[in-house]
């Protein structure tokens, strides 16, 4: 899906623009459920070299980040660090309340209407392609890494 490369490309600009290699092994694909998120983590979380954080594909994704972060003991966010997409409504009333990135998603809906119906009425929009700004909500799932956590690697 164009949605999944995006957020997967946002991921790769971010840790580039850190100076941070990219490590294919650390990005897992699934669908945008729960088990997905839940094996994902599962993957991750049972490595050698587990990582403190995980940015999950979505919301609900990162649910089953919460769950298998504490089948294996792992406390969010003291040991591992959680952060979903969407901000979905249940993101604030999870334990710890979820890190996410909003996206505008009434807005979205309003807009792909009004196109739907410009079209509809065979008018020709201005624009077919409309690119809507998405924004970090910092909550409590959030912490610098562990002070005994190795550094990271970078460039």
């Amino acid at each position: 899906m164009m949605c999944s490369r995006a957020r997967v490309d946002g991921y790769r600009t971010a840790l580039e623009t850190a100076r941070l290699p990219v490590d294919p092994e650390l990005i897992h694909e699934g669908d945008f459920h729960h088990e997905a998120g839940y094996a994902a983590a599962r993957a991750l979380l049972t490595r050698d070299d587990r990582p403190t954080a995980i940015f999950a594909g979505n919301d609900l994704q990162a649910l089953g980040v919460y769950e298998a972060a504490r089948e294996l003991g792992l406390r969010v966010p003291q040991d591992l660090s959680v952060v979903g997409f969407d901000d979905l409504p249940l993101a604030r009333w999870v334990g710890p309340p979820l890190t996410t990135v909003r996206q505008p998603l009434v807005e979205m809906a309003e807009t792909a209407a009004r196109l739907a119906v410009e079209l509809g009425r065979g008018e020709h929009p201005a624009a077919t392609r409309v690119d809507l700004a998405t924004s970090l909500v910092v909550r409590a799932s959030t912490a610098p890494p562990p002070a005994d956590s190795p550094p990271l690697p970078t460039r």
